[in-house]
């Protein structure tokens, strides 16, 4: 099966093509097919929340193991009465400030209307409303629940160009859309509303302090791995290219230090500010222009570890950023794809 592809950038929307276009999707999903999505943090790998059988698809599309909750996509928090309970005010009040944007909720769940491997036999659900104008119309025309993981194959980098869809599922999936690219490039934060002190189950670019600003009350500090996840990325390896991956703390001002043996090609993911000090036989991808462009460095990360994958190199170091709120997600992705080899190096 050729993957289809449909071309729709933002500043298309409303035009007669278009509308074409998103008939063909609305029509493919509603019958159980599952599509690559564009969303401001990263593709999709998009299929009705509602159907078994297209929630398989994904699954073996992606080679995703059948315990990793998927993420619901909704366009309006209307749709939140057909499967969530009623919510906390403490919600609707987060809901409202950030959505649509890049963070999902863990609320609970109600009745029998998602698919059950949708939510990995859960009693709860992570539920978000995406902001990117392709993604957020696609979910509109559609009018249901999208179940949406990374358009990726499981525990390889995430996607955030279409391309990067075409290069992991291309003759896996139905179809991809072929948009604007993600203008955050990590995943969405995801917090656990299911508890109090709420949790924040996943970092991403909503921090913990832009949270607390809003509700006005501190969040439970812990996140990180579970033993029957409830939340993505929370148990397994992730965003890895196949070579050895370390992440170097302290700069690369002493990079001398590395290990470097004379048969090995050697690959550095850091800021363009560090390439002065690196060995000129290093093969050097910049993630951003200086050692603080926190943001940039999330943009870019997945497809620096994309490009580094198909390199020749035989090993891999990346630039370890100071921890720091503004750097916790960037950190946790890069922390899961390295799982935790780190050097220090005294800058």
């Amino acid at each position: 099966m050729e993957t289809k592809i449909w071309n729709i950038r933002s500043d298309q929307l409303g035009d007669e093509m278009t509308a074409s276009k998103l008939d063909e999707i609305k029509t493919a999903l509603e019958y159980g097919e599952v599509i690559g999505i564009p969303t401001e943090t990263v593709y999709g790998l998009a299929g009705d929340a509602r159907n078994p059988e297209a929630i398989q698809k994904i699954f073996s599309a992606k080679k995703r193991p059948g315990d990793n909750p998927l993420i619901v996509h909704i366009h309006s928090t209307a749709q939140l009465a057909e499967f969530t309970e009623a919510l906390d005010p403490k919600v609707e009040t987060l809901m409202k400030h950030f959505w649509p944007g890049p963070i999902s909720f863990i609320v609970p769940l109600k009745g029998s209307v998602l698919a059950d491997n949708a939510v990995a036999d859960l009693d709860s659900v992570a539920v978000r409303m995406p902001s990117h104008p392709v993604g957020h119309a696609i979910l509109e025309k559609i009018g249901f629940p999208l179940a949406a993981p990374s358009a990726n194959l499981s525990g390889k980098p995430s996607p955030t160009d279409f391309s990067h869809v075409i290069d992991d599922l291309n003759k896996k999936v139905y179809g991809v859309v072929a948009s604007d690219p993600a203008t955050y490039g990590l995943e969405s934060t995801v917090l656990d509303c299911t508890q109090f002190p709420f949790r924040i189950a996943r970092p991403g670019s909503i921090t913990k302090g832009m949270l607390e600003g809003v509700l006005k009350e501190d969040l439970c500090k812990h996140h990180g791995d579970a033993e029957k996840p409830i939340a993505p990325g929370m148990k397994y390896k992730h965003y890895a290219p196949h070579q050895p991956l370390i992440v170097v703390e302290g700069g690369f001002k002493n990079s001398t230090k590395l290990k470097l043996d004379r048969d090995e090609k050697v690959g550095v993911i850091a800021p363009e500010s560090v390439r002065k000090y690196l060995p000129q036989n290093v093969y050097f991808i910049s993630l951003c222009s200086g050692e603080r462009d926190y943001p940039e460095a999330g943009r870019n990360l997945y497809a620096a570890l994309r490009k580094m994958d198909k390199s020749d190199v035989d090993k891999i170091y990346i630039h370890g950023f100071p921890k720091k709120e503004e750097t916790e997600a960037l950190m946790n992705r890069i922390q899961k794809a390295t799982g935790s080899e780190i050097i220090k190096e005294e800058s």
